[in-house]
């Protein structure tokens, strides 16, 4: 089946695409596009990936959907379109990131730069139907963004997985933990960010990480 992304994704993740259930996800999500608004547009599905090589990645975050709001969505987890304000849970990154390493609150939620310099910002679900959450959970994304970190975990070395909330924690046994550095905090959603992911300094022990096995620093 001909997917359109990265070369290099493209390569790692050939078998992956020809499985029965892969095949069964594109049908759903095509005759979804045709028949409902889905987000994002369908050229960012895989928006994640075409941005952050896979010999690129250092740095994975997870999340679960795509915001199903409209104009929201262009396939990076947190992130937002330039032009969108910016949702509360990455309002509250920012404020970690403020107090961990004294960065400026930027004036937009939009989070190529992350991506470009290696952060793989995950979602485990890459559709979504608009305005209704969770609409596409369990058509066969997860079992495809599982691959997506297992294959990250077993061919690479050196990568932090920062896993905010319990979703992204479940995660965390498809990671090879004695290669790999796992950072887990609560959520940074309202609701929880005060349980932990305020004052987790995440952003700060990725970077102390990256640079003690000789890579780059990320530019959060």
């Amino acid at each position: 089946m001909d997917v359109r992304i990265e070369k290099s994704w493209k390569e790692i993740l050939k078998e992956e695409f020809e499985k029965p259930y892969f095949s069964g996800l594109i049908e759903f999500v095509r005759n979804e596009y045709k028949t409902k608004k889905i987000f994002p547009p369908p050229k960012d599905i895989f928006k994640a990936f075409d941005l952050c090589t896979f010999d690129n990645v250092k740095v994975v975050i997870l999340g679960q959907d795509p915001y199903h709001g409209s104009g929201q969505a262009h396939g990076l987890c947190f992130s937002v379109n330039p032009d969108i304000k910016t949702p509360p849970s990455l309002v509250n990154i920012y404020k970690e990131i403020h107090e961990d390493l004294g960065k400026p609150i930027p004036d937009n939620g939009h989070l190529e730069r992350w991506a470009k310099q290696g952060v793989l910002l995950l979602n485990a679900t890459l559709t979504v139907v608009a305005h209704r959450a969770g609409s596409h959970q369990k058509k066969g994304w997860e079992e495809f963004t599982d691959s997506v970190i297992r294959l990250v975990s077993d061919k690479k070395e050196h990568v932090v997985f920062l896993l905010w909330g319990s979703f992204a924690q479940s995660k965390s046994d498809l990671i090879d933990q004695s290669k790999h550095l796992i950072l887990k905090a609560p959520h940074p959603s309202p609701l929880s960010v005060y349980r932990g992911f305020f004052g987790c300094k995440h952003f700060s022990k990725t970077n102390e990480y990256l640079k003690s096995v000789g890579l780059d620093e990320i530019k959060w």
